[in-house]
């Protein structure tokens, strides 16, 4: 099993900043990809920014250019932060993780309890 701790978020100004961390823990062999989703009311999640063990990450385009997703890969842990987000970011956001428990082992997907996150001033 994985657990997560997911902080950050709650209300942000569209002029301000947004950031999201969130750190799994478990009998964790490798955490090959980490990221973060979002779901608004009535829509369905969608990808915001992914995350390799070798840093190489994706970012959906409505966030390219002002989002930045990093990772500590000792603790297993990813930060989101997002400059001048929008009132359509509002969404609850949910940290992911593509795990394996040991070496040559299978992998599985994992979702963190989601954090809200509300845009407007």
């Amino acid at each position: 099993q994985v657990q997560f701790v997911q902080s950050g978020g709650g209300l942000v100004q569209p002029g301000g900043s947004l950031s999201l961390s969130c750190a799994a823990s478990g009998s964790i062999f490798s955490v090959y990809i980490m990221g973060w989703y979002r779901q608004a009311p009535g829509k369905q999640r969608e990808l915001v920014a992914t995350i390799t063990e070798g840093n190489i990450t994706n970012y959906a385009d409505s966030v390219k250019g002002r989002g930045t997703i990093t990772r500590d890969n000792a603790k297993n842990m990813i930060y989101l932060e997002i400059n001048s987000p929008k009132p359509e970011a509002t969404a609850v956001y949910y940290c992911n993780a593509h795990v394996q428990f040991r070496l040559d082992g299978p992998k599985y997907i994992y979702w963190g309890q989601g954090t809200q996150v509300t845009v407007s001033s």
